[in-house]
């Protein structure tokens, strides 16, 4: 009983999201944009209010880095102590 309501779940939640599929995934890698921007911008000479808090995500985020300034429209690496191009 408890697997048939696993999947009708399922099922509804895939039958609602199919129409805004791209919608959701936009509005997710824009958040993950704003996220970035927050933990890199003491990085790029802005003042980040948190970055005490950010600064033990570094190593995990280092990996999205390079995806990330070239999605932000930045052909190299505005760090210069960072070779990721």
């Amino acid at each position: 009983m408890l697997d048939k309501v696993k999947q009708l779940i399922t099922f509804y939640e895939a039958v609602i999201s199919m129409p805004h599929r791209q919608e959701i995934a936009r509005e997710l890698r824009n958040e993950d944009d704003m996220f970035l921007l927050l933990l890199y911008s003491e990085m790029l000479g802005i003042p980040n209010p948190v970055y005490y808090f950010t600064l033990e995500l570094y190593p995990y985020m280092m990996e999205n880095y390079h995806e990330w300034h070239l999605r932000m429209g930045m052909e190299k690496s505005p760090m210069t102590g960072m070779r990721c191009c």
